[in-house]
């Protein structure tokens, strides 16, 4: 069972995404900061990482790149969500070679396609990327 690593901290969105990411059977970790994000993926590395952008105690990009960088042993597929309308938050994400992002309010199926595409294809640059943004 591949593992999902939610990081949002509206506690709502939160236990929506991971129920339906359930669903779909996939095992859930979820937190709602960037501490403890990297704490979970500490305990068990996830195989995609779902980070909101503005998040407690640091920013979903800045996660992103600790991950790839820190902790994970693999390449991370990493699916960036936000309400953000600030069009260089894109631009950074595809710059660090994100397998996606996505605007709230997002659909579960755009989600799910957005997981299951990255697992198939898994952003083997990410970690490249991060490593040029630190």
């Amino acid at each position: 069972m591949k593992t999902i690593l939610i990081v949002e901290d509206n506690p709502k969105i939160a236990k929506a995404v991971g129920a339906r990411l359930k669903h779909h059977g996939y095992a859930v970790r979820i937190a709602s900061d960037a501490p403890s994000a990297l704490m979970q993926a500490r305990k068990q590395e996830p195989d995609v990482a779902v980070l909101d952008i503005s998040i407690p105690g640091g920013n979903g990009l800045d996660v992103a790149e600790c991950l790839q960088l820190n902790i994970c042993e693999k390449v991370l597929p990493v699916i960036f969500i936000t309400a953000s309308k600030d069009p260089s938050l894109k631009k950074r994400a595809s710059q660090m070679h994100a397998a996606a992002f996505l605007e709230k309010p997002f659909s579960a199926q755009q989600l799910v396609a957005a997981i299951e595409s990255s697992l198939l294809a898994p952003a083997t640059e990410m970690r490249v990327a991060a490593a040029q943004h630190c």
